[in-house]
């Protein structure tokens, strides 16, 4: 019988981070800034390690390799996804991400970066920088150049239970009073286009990379969130699908009772935003990261809570 995996999350310190994580989630986190929380990782960057059962404190990576079953012999090389909670204390810096092709020949090897955001928690006032107003390229490069960034980015405001969609060549930023969770693949290459003009901890501008963001960005900009689709929805569980495509499927589930469901299909990623409860037995509640292995086709839920569940 395949055991669920529950996973140690790792805390990232950013000149942007809060302590929201602490106070919100009630995670033990180091002294300073800590912006990211990596719930479900096996990038180098920042690996999860096992709780639980036999395999614990194996690195997520060397479990992907070594027992391939527990996710249905997938074709990857490398676990494709990587789940974060991000705490935004202060302005993100305006960036882009690249796609797979463009990171592979630029970025030694690395996939390029899709990502989608579920709004956990915004303060009022609170908005996101997603896409901008340029027509042509020629037009982008001429707005930056001349720190026309008012004109040029485009911003939305956000509330708790907001989704948005955030393709690799869409310019963006999480800003001041956002709590999000973020489904992305498994990559750590962002390109800065706009950090203003913020010192680092050694007194220097952080380095930016105009080349690189106007060679990746998507101009015109394309807004594709997609809108949500309710799956399920009975006294004890909804479901709502936030989006599907090549690289993940992601969707809400609402537990309010006792229900047998399938996470979706293949192995799930699974975090807790709300609740507690129990999840195949297992007690689980809000901050809790966790994969379902392939194969476990029916899953009982049992309690109030909520989850955020991804499919590779």
């Amino acid at each position: 019988m395949k055991q669920i995996l529950f996973l140690n999350p790792v805390f990232q310190q950013r000149i942007w981070g809060g302590r929201a994580l602490e106070t919100k989630f009630g995670y033990e986190i180091p002294v300073g800034n800590i912006g990211e929380c990596w719930g479900i990782s096996a990038h180098p960057n920042g690996e999860s390690t096992i709780k639980n059962g036999i395999h614990a404190g194996l690195k997520l990576s060397d479990f992907w390799q070594n027992f391939p079953d527990f996710f249905g012999n997938p074709r990857e090389k490398d676990f494709p996804l990587l789940t974060k909670i991000l705490d935004a204390n202060a302005d993100l810096s305006v960036q882009v991400h690249p796609d797979d092709a463009y990171a592979k020949k630029h970025e030694n090897g690395e996939l390029g970066k899709t990502e989608c955001w579920y709004v956990l928690d915004a303060s009022p006032n609170a908005e996101i920088i997603f896409g901008h107003n340029a027509a042509t390229k020629e037009e982008a490069a001429r707005m930056i150049d001349e720190n026309k960034w008012d004109q040029f980015l485009k911003r939305i405001p956000i509330k708790k239970g907001d989704f948005f969609y955030v393709p690799s060549g869409t310019i963006h930023a999480l800003c001041t009073g956002a709590l999000i969770l973020e489904v992305q693949q498994s990559s750590d290459t962002t390109y800065r286009l706009y950090d203003y003009h913020r010192l680092d901890d050694t007194g220097k501008p952080r380095e930016l990379h105009i080349k690189k963001s106007l060679d990746v960005s998507t101009i015109p900009h394309k807004s594709d969130t997609p809108s949500p689709v309710v799956v399920v929805d009975t006294e004890e569980l909804a479901v709502v699908q936030l989006v599907s495509n090549e690289f993940f499927t992601v969707a809400k589930y609402v537990v309010r009772g006792c229900v047998k469901c399938q996470l979706g299909a293949g192995y799930a990623l699974v975090s807790v935003i709300d609740g507690a409860g129990l999840l195949a037995g297992e007690s689980v509640k809000k901050g809790d990261h966790l994969i379902i292995p392939a194969g476990m086709n029916e899953i009982e839920l049992d309690g109030s809570f909520e989850m955020i569940v991804a499919n590779p």
